[in-house]
């Protein structure tokens, strides 16, 4: 790897960052190496085993995110799920306590009720920074947040949980996937340790499923001591993939910034929508907060409909976006939470973290924001 200037910006650093040089070519891409098997003694001085997370095609992605994300190191894994669990097992121990933010995304919900607390690890939830410091307790090893938050796109102000963490001893993690590296960096505002779906914005094309924790060189080396027992190992191909995806993060990012923004303004005037949640909008209740942390307010927002009875109708009627899963790709995409990624919510959890059955998701992708406003026009008319 050549070296990496501190002074490059994001968008240099996702075309050149942590890319492994093809030594024997002169190719201007990271060499996939599909091999299961390496030398013993290795050159590199380490044992070199692609469940060992140390492969060149592994650590190509995870020195670029790391380097996106301004932290220390990193490593990549086969799922978001596969960061989360991995990071938090690392972390936590029977006995000990964890503090996540109430508005979790369903399956890192899903993992702590069902998983955590299994094995002996006290869970509480907070929304605000208040119920946070109460929440923390001894033996509180971990305080998790997600900001902007799905689906609802709330933020916390993460200087401040960051800075509350510190002084109890505690490590604060965020689930960084709707703001990218690119509208928002937490490890600079002082939070401890960066997970994300790669599946999303990171690769960008709806083709490779992924996570990155990015941290300090010692929270990476406990959450890989953990990585090698649980073993959510990304192969090489699929890293090449992410790889290459992550090149174009900024350029998409920007122009979803700049699509959703709109969209949001578009959905606030319309006969049909009762409200609309997106953090660039002044009226979001976490506008302030967004706006002194983030550069750009992201491509995720969503809406609910005045008439829930209607959902099913208006996701007939889309011509140009999608009804689908996931999220973070070149296309826009439209999703209702109660039926998918929170199904998993008890309906009176669901209820009390403000998820209707009217609620309607949105990731915006890099289309024509005029052909997209036209399809959400004529979706939502009946």
């Amino acid at each position: 790897m050549k070296h990496q200037p501190q002074s490059w910006q994001p968008d240099t650093l996702c075309v050149h960052a942590g890319k492994h040089p093809d030594e024997q070519m002169g190719g201007v891409n990271s060499p996939i190496f599909t091999s299961t098997a390496y030398a013993y003694p290795n050159p590199t001085g380490q044992n070199v085993y692609p469940r060992y997370y140390n492969v060149p095609n592994q650590r190509a992605v995870a020195r670029k995110v790391a380097a996106l994300e301004k932290g220390e190191d990193g490593v990549v894994f086969s799922s978001g799920m596969a960061a989360i669990s991995t990071l938090l097992f690392a972390h936590l121990k029977p006995g000990d306590h964890a503090v996540f933010q109430a508005d979790l995304y369903g399956g890192t919900y899903h993992l702590v009720t069902a998983e955590l607390t299994r094995f002996g690890v006290g869970i509480s939830f907070a929304r605000t920074l208040e119920e946070f410091s109460a929440a923390l307790r001894p033996n509180t090893r971990v305080l998790y947040v997600e900001s902007p938050s799905n689906p609802l796109l709330r933020c916390v102000d993460l200087a401040a949980v960051a800075k509350l963490a510190r002084e109890r001893g505690v490590l604060s993690a965020i689930d960084n996937t709707f703001a990218s590296p690119i509208n928002q960096t937490p490890l600079a505002l002082g939070i401890d340790a960066v997970v994300h779906s790669a599946t999303k914005y990171l690769n960008g094309h709806s083709d490779v499923d992924a996570g990155v924790v990015v941290a300090s060189r010692e929270a990476i080396r406990k959450v890989t001591e953990c990585a090698l027992s649980l073993g959510g190992v990304l192969d090489a191909h699929a890293c090449y993939q992410l790889e290459r995806g992550l090149k174009t993060l900024a350029l998409r990012v920007r122009q979803q910034n700049d699509n959703a923004g709109r969209l949001a303004r578009f959905l606030q005037s319309h006969p049909a929508v009762s409200r609309v949640m997106y953090p660039g909008l002044p009226d979001h209740p976490d506008h302030a907060v967004a706006a002194r942390q983030m550069r750009g307010f992201g491509g995720m927002l969503s809406f609910e409909l005045c008439q829930p009875d209607q959902v099913d109708g208006m996701l007939g009627r889309f011509e140009l976006v999608t009804p689908a899963l996931s999220l973070g790709g070149v296309e826009t995409l439209v999703t209702v939470p109660s039926r998918t990624s929170h199904r998993t919510l008890p309906p009176e959890e669901r209820q009390r973290a403000g998820i209707s059955d009217g609620l309607v998701r949105v990731s915006v992708g890099i289309e024509d924001i005029n052909d997209l406003t036209h399809d959400f026009d004529q979706a939502l008319s009946t």
